[in-house]
């Protein structure tokens, strides 16, 4: 396996993005619904917000992630940021996400002045939940059903981490 790359997202990424989050596993552990359209990704990816972050993590030169981080922008929370992220599933458990949380955290930490990082993660996803615990993510609470997914009603959970 090649180095991981991350890197800002361009316009050209909208394909592989599309293509990442048609996956049904990727897909199935974020708020997005099936079948995303390449306007949608295009449109995101021309549109990014002030204060919002999107990366990319490459292999070779494929996109096999992304991670969005979204700084609050309202004056009395803008120490605080959230995130989401997507893996290519046929290259989990290879250190992507991994690369990932640490540019976002870099990011915050370093750059930003962001204080407390939060998230939420379904409460089924163990993979998910060690990844931020080993982040220094605690989790402050449950989401009984949270979100619809594949036709049930999951929990989330509700975790951050404090600047150290």
């Amino acid at each position: 396996m090649g180095e991981i790359v991350i890197r800002h997202v361009v316009d050209e990424d909208a394909g592989a993005l599309l293509q990442l989050y048609s996956q049904p596993d990727t897909m199935a552990d974020t708020l997005q619904l099936p079948h995303p359209s390449l306007q949608k990704w295009q449109e995101r990816i021309s549109k990014i917000p002030e204060g919002t972050h999107m990366l990319v993590a490459c292999i070779e030169d494929r996109i096999v992630g992304q991670i969005t981080l979204y700084i609050n922008g309202p004056a009395r929370r803008r120490h605080t940021a959230s995130f989401g992220l997507g893996v290519d599933t046929h290259h989990r458990r290879k250190g992507v996400a991994k690369a990932m949380m640490c540019a976002i955290l870099d990011l915050c930490d370093n750059w930003l002045g962001v204080e407390r990082v939060e998230l939420t993660v379904f409460a089924d996803n163990q993979a998910a939940v060690g990844l931020y615990e080993h982040f220094g993510f605690e989790t402050e609470g449950r989401a009984r059903r949270f979100a619809l997914r594949n036709g049930e009603q999951v929990d989330a959970l509700y975790m951050a981490r404090l600047r150290p």
